[in-house]
């Protein structure tokens, strides 16, 4: 386990735990009742061999009894923040909360039955998605299902109730776009957020369109966006790299940063009909890994279904089922 930090007069350490390349770690946060001494873990990092050592090293570091962890609070359903929450359940004895929508998209996406190693390659090839990438997608995909393991009994939470966390009591703010029911936290004396991964500092969140999930990811995206701008946030907390005290600033940036690319984008269908998959080379390239592939093909879909939302562009099928879009826009004559 990399350096844990310590934050907000002891209250708050910042707890790096193992995951895969690139983002190579997540923030798990640990909050202390400053008067029972009672702990509350937050987003507590993928299943793994690494990271159950780094939460058995925790555990001794922190003297954490086995009755000692009051909640383990998940943000939202991705593997690298929900999937060593099972675990801990059964090591700590401690209920899961997250929200309801969070809960269920980890449900649906964690299926016994696999459905969706079937329907996110058939969803990419009708953009044109090719033939060898789309074929490790499923192996790709079922790598996740051992980082999420046992899935945990969960209680859920909503923006209705408060919940106590380190004394202190904090709101739930519900978004959405990067993940379905995604929750940040925020504390109103402190001007305090724990932001998961609805808001980052360094890096853009992605934004994914896939089978069965948001039909307008961005649109959420930036609606959540605007949402936690609306707060007084001194220092914030991510899921990923550093804590941050820029954080209206950095919700301007991103929203700025998908305009951008729409624009971006819209661009290129006034050159022609495209695939996703076309659009998808434009924006980003061949990336390395079909991990990268599947994030930005995911990513360029959502900015495409933006733009016809927008009655800038236009979806149609052709007779094999291919998938193009045009631009609505008429082109420009220089």
């Amino acid at each position: 386990m990399a350096d844990i930090k310590k934050w907000l007069d002891g209250r708050l350490f910042q707890l790096p735990i193992s995951m895969a390349p690139p983002l190579r770690s997540v923030n798990s946060y640990l909050l202390r009742d400053p008067l029972s001494g009672e702990l509350t873990i937050i987003d507590p990092g993928p299943r793994s061999e690494t990271a159950e050592q780094e939460w058995e090293r925790a555990a001794k570091l922190f003297e954490i009894g086995r009755q000692q962890v009051k909640q383990i609070i998940v943000t939202h359903h991705h593997p690298d923040h929900f999937g060593m929450a099972g675990w801990l359940q059964q090591r700590f004895e401690a209920p899961v909360f997250m929200s309801e929508a969070a809960h269920l998209e980890a449900l649906r996406m964690w299926r016994p039955d696999r459905s969706m190693n079937r329907a996110l390659p058939e969803l990419f090839r009708q953009h044109g998605f090719p033939e060898p990438l789309a074929s490790q997608l499923p192996e790709h995909l079922e790598s996740f299902y051992r980082q999420v393991e046992p899935m945990p009994e969960v209680t859920y939470v909503d923006e209705s109730c408060q919940v106590e966390m380190g004394g202190w009591r904090w709101q739930p703010v519900l978004t959405g776009g990067h993940a379905t029911g995604h929750l940040s936290f925020y504390q109103a004396d402190e001007h305090v957020m724990l932001c998961g991964d609805a808001v980052l500092p360094q890096i853009s969140p992605n934004i994914s369109f896939y089978p069965g999930g948001d039909e307008q990811p961005l649109l959420a995206f930036m609606e959540g966006l605007r949402k936690l701008g609306r707060y007084e946030v001194n220092q914030a907390f991510p899921g990923h790299r550093h804590p941050f005290d820029f954080f209206r600033s950095r919700v301007e940036l991103l929203l700025d940063h998908h305009e951008e690319r729409l624009a971006r984008v819209s661009e290129l269908l006034q050159e022609g009909a495209q695939t996703g998959y076309t659009v998808c080379e434009a924006l980003f390239g061949v990336r390395p890994g079909i991990h990268q592939m599947r994030f930005a093909m995911s990513e360029t879909l959502a900015h495409l279904v933006e733009l016809v939302r927008r009655q800038e562009a236009e979806m149609t099928q052709d007779a094999g089922g291919l998938y193009r879009f045009t631009s609505r826009k008429a082109a420009r004559i220089y």
